[in-house]
């Protein structure tokens, strides 16, 4: 049985560009795999750990072959649980707003908890890094409300996609592909952009 997990870092509920598409997405891949698994992980319900002062200090001494020990141990247990959430799943489908040309804060945060040594990557000092996630594909969907495929200067820039893409590559989830909604505000074609968007999500999902 496949297992989708749907990893959310919109807050915005019903008003949400990026969980519309989502839900396209989703209603396709459950069409044609009707007993999938498919899971949501709302980055905003509390439930993902801090990564602070206790969890910074587990994993320097993972990094140094070493086990951590008091508020450490304690905060490394919170991410390996938060990790072992991530990893469980097969595929993933990732709902991805734009934030002042990058990613929300909680999405970030996320990355930064689950991005740990000996879990999601390896290091060697002469080969570098390597990804431990491999075998694995995702599909995410990046929406903006401003910035647009072609824009001028004055309408932003995007470290969105770029820094994602990047960050999948890098723990082993080579395989991935994108949905965008950016409208183009300038022309205010926006419900024709929404329409497509859905439209490729539905698709797609149906064809994962």
């Amino acid at each position: 049985m496949s297992t989708l997990l749907h990893i959310s870092a919109s807050p915005r509920g019903e008003s949400s560009e990026s969980l519309a598409v989502a839900a396209e997405f989703i209603r396709g891949y459950r069409r044609v795999r009707p007993e999938a698994e498919v899971t949501t992980w709302d980055l905003w319900d509390g439930s993902l750990p801090e990564f602070g002062p206790a969890a910074t200090a587990a994993k320097m001494a993972v990094f140094a072959g070493s086990a951590p020990d008091g508020e450490a141990a304690r905060a490394w247990t919170r991410v390996q649980a938060a990790f072992d959430r991530f990893a469980a799943a097969e595929e993933y489908l990732f709902s991805v707003p734009m934030w002042n040309a990058g990613v929300p804060y909680v999405l970030k945060q996320f990355i930064d908890v689950v991005s740990q040594p000996g879990l999601a990557f390896s290091f060697d000092p002469a080969q570098g890094y390597r990804g431990l996630l491999t075998g694995r594909r995702a599909t995410v969907i990046y929406t903006s409300a401003v910035y647009g495929p072609d824009p001028r200067p004055g309408f932003g820039s995007d470290f969105q996609a770029p820094f994602f893409d990047d960050w999948l590559d890098w723990i082993g989830i080579t395989e991935h592909t994108a949905i965008t909604l950016r409208p183009d505000l300038v022309s205010a074609d926006a419900a024709t952009d929404r329409a497509r968007a859905r439209h490729d999500a539905l698709t797609l999902g149906a064809s994962s």
